[in-house]
């Protein structure tokens, strides 16, 4: 365990160990590590007696204003950093040296933690796609017949992926006027969302790139994907609603998507492994993987205050890996800062559900102490999640909190 102080046992301890970027007051920004409620000037540390061994420019790469730089050295530097920061931050012997260059946690100014190159979003939960599809096809099947033979996604955009902490203008967009129906000619309004949603996700932010032309196989999965953080991909459902027919979501879809500053590497979830709960039928041979290939992974859906909702990321029927490998399956390839996410995370009970939308049965049901149906100017949403870490408790991954503004009038 850690010798900083109250880090010991805590949900950052040395089985955690996130990255973020971070500023003191006009500071330059460069890369830190949190421990306990500390940050670790990380370049700083790396510098006092240069790098560790013959391995990489650490203190360079760590000097970045994102960690784009860092997550470009690969699954080895990657291993070498972790294992060094470790030794550094648990050694009693490096107290003396290295404790100066902790700055607490509420002296800092925290950044979005990598510059997103590109964004995918999945859609690879059987609850979530099974509520969707009853929802709006309530006649038909609820899904559809590709559903279970390839991670469903759509490009999303990545400019306006924001840390948390940023605020989300409500968006404007057409519409279908209130009782009208999208089978009848209808005649669309330009307008505020009335429907804002949230969705709770685990997003994967890849490190290693490939060139063009190349596929990433499921068992490769770790040597490319640096990291995850949690993620809220906002959501106006009747914007939604009336355009993603027959393309798929684009401006219900792309104002705002806010992800943690601070990014758990992927090694610190090895304990947090788990089997899939089964794929039926089984998928074809580039998307098979070796269990345990899930995670578990708890997560709170908090709006104003009061935890509406508990979505267990190890329900999820499609793995991390089986969506990069799909990602990759043509020869796209992948940059250093690339991010995709989960889609919503839901299991079978109510307050299990990942998103308004399942939440109120498509605003038929209201929902928490205030019978919420949808986001209203004002609301504030914060998700959290813990995984099981290596010392036998819980590690946090970083929280991701968005207050909603209202629409702009023009």
């Amino acid at each position: 365990m850690s010798w900083v102080e109250d880090a010991a046992g805590s949900a950052y301890d040395l089985d955690n160990l996130p990255y973020g970027v971070f500023s003191i007051d006009d500071s330059a920004r460069r890369v830190g590590v949190r421990i306990g409620d500390f940050v670790l000037d990380a370049s700083a540390a790396a510098a006092l007696g240069g790098d560790p061994g013959n391995g990489p420019d650490l203190a360079t790469a760590w000097g970045r204003p994102t960690l784009n730089d860092f997550m470009a050295l690969g699954h080895d530097a990657w291993q070498v950093a972790r294992a060094w920061l470790v030794e550094v931050l648990g050694a009693e012997v490096h107290r003396d040296r290295v404790e100066p260059l902790l700055v607490p946690l509420s002296e800092v100014t925290l950044h979005q933690p990598f510059e997103v190159a590109d964004y995918v979003d999945f859609y690879c939960c059987l609850q979530h796609a099974t509520n969707v599809g009853r929802i709006f096809r309530p006649d038909g099947e609820a899904l559809l017949p590709n559903w279970r033979h390839l991670p469903v996604g759509y490009h999303g955009r990545a400019g306006t992926v924001v840390v948390s902490g940023t605020d989300v203008r409500r968006p404007r967009g057409q519409r279908l006027p209130a009782g009208s129906s999208a089978q009848v000619r209808p005649s669309p309004e330009l307008g505020p969302t009335r429907r804002l949603d949230i969705e709770a996700e685990l997003a994967f932010v890849v490190g290693a790139p490939t060139p063009l032309g190349t596929q990433v196989p499921t068992s490769a999965f770790a040597e490319h994907v640096f990291g995850v953080t949690p993620l809220n991909d906002w959501s106006a459902r009747d914007i939604q609603a009336w355009e993603y027919v027959p393309l798929g979501p684009f401006l219900g879809k792309s104002f705002a998507t806010s992800i943690s500053a601070w990014v758990t590497p992927l090694e610190a979830l090895e304990h947090a492994r788990v089997a899939l709960p089964g794929q039926d039928p089984p998928p074809l041979p580039h998307l098979q993987v070796e269990e345990p290939a899930g995670f578990d992974v708890d997560f709170e859906v908090e709006l104003n205050g009061e935890v509406v909702s508990r979505p267990p990321y190890a329900a999820m029927y499609w793995s991390p890996a089986q969506m990069l490998a799909h990602l990759t399956s043509n020869g796209a390839s992948l940059r250093t800062g690339d991010l995709y996410a989960s889609g919503t995370i839901s299991g079978d009970d109510r307050d299990q559900r990942g998103s308004f939308l399942e939440l109120s049965w498509g605003g038929r049901d209201p929902f928490g102490s205030s019978d919420r149906t949808f986001l209203e100017d004002g609301d504030t949403v914060t998700l959290r999640a813990t995984a099981p870490g290596a010392l036998g408790g819980r590690i946090a991954l970083g929280d991701v909190t968005g207050t909603v503004l209202p629409s702009c009038s023009t």
